[in-house]
């Protein structure tokens, strides 16, 4: 081949590549969006468990949307608590609040002596794929599959498995919600740390049909609704929920619960005692 074709080439090919060069640096100047430098800053406060409890897409979501929205309030970053909402106060101007801390909460009480399982599954060791499998594992389908996807999805190991049931220590959870998200069954809720007491079942079936399933599981009854001095407890769907805004610990709920579903976590009457 002719050594002058070849330089020309050569030379086409470079004066391409620098005219697509010069073209790409002037598009980059004239059609760049400005991102406003405080965006980077709040994202620093945050503590970057792109959980979403915040109601947003992740921390970056979060930040980008309380530098834009001057009314959006700071405090709204769960895991990050009350020491990400001050310093985000204290880049944006702006009053921090009080950020309440919640925790994880398991659902269910079906031990092995309160429950059993309805087959002997050999698959694979996920929730999710147990429960295509006839609704999981055991005797209620409504119950916690205990193949540990909340433990795995933990940003801070705060659960583990025991006795064929997820736990949650409650010192370590950050409340993010992931495990919640995770929870095929839905069995795992997130409740405020200070909270008094919580049902642990997750069972909308029928008294009876909870009776065959589990021993421990609530049968909506309606006795701790009835004996709820504050309102604090309502049933619905066959199940007993709490208010936690509205229950001041009383314990008398505890004391009339047939199941033993309910369980104290703080109450102000030292006699009563879990289930």
């Amino acid at each position: 081949m002719d050594p002058m074709t070849i330089v020309i080439a050569v030379v086409v090919v470079g004066v391409i590549g620098l005219l697509c060069a010069v073209m790409l640096t002037i598009a980059s100047k004239f059609m760049a969006v400005e991102v406003d430098e405080r965006i980077p800053m709040v994202r620093e406060c945050l503590p970057g468990a792109n959980c979403g409890a915040c109601g947003f897409a992740g921390c970056d979501g979060y930040a980008a949307a309380l530098v834009g929205d001057p009314d959006l309030a700071v405090n709204l970053c769960v895991p990050g608590g009350a020491t990400a909402a001050a310093s985000i106060g204290k880049v944006l101007g702006r009053e921090a609040g009080d950020v309440a801390k919640q925790v994880a909460e398991v659902r269910c009480s079906g031990t092995c002596e309160a429950t059993s399982v309805k087959m002997d599954y050999k698959g694979l060791e996920s929730c999710a794929a147990a429960k295509l499998l006839f609704g999981g594992t055991g005797k209620c389908v409504y119950g916690c599959i205990g193949l540990g996807d909340c433990a795995q999805v933990c940003p801070v190991g705060a659960i583990h498995i025991n006795g064929g049931l997820a736990r949650v220590d409650t010192s370590v959870c950050i409340g993010c919600g992931l495990c919640a998200k995770t929870c095929p069954n839905s069995v795992i809720a997130i409740r405020p740390a200070d909270a008094h007491m919580v049902v642990d079942c997750n069972s909308h079936q029928k008294g009876a049909g909870t009776r065959k399933s589990c021993s421990a599981g609530c049968i909506g009854c309606r006795l701790c609704e009835k004996n709820c001095h504050t309102g604090a407890i309502t049933v619905t769907d066959n199940l007993a929920s709490i208010d936690y805004a509205k229950c001041d610990g009383c314990g008398k709920c505890i004391e009339v619960c047939k199941a033993g579903c309910l369980v104290a976590l703080n109450i102000s009457n030292a006699a009563v005692t879990n289930g």
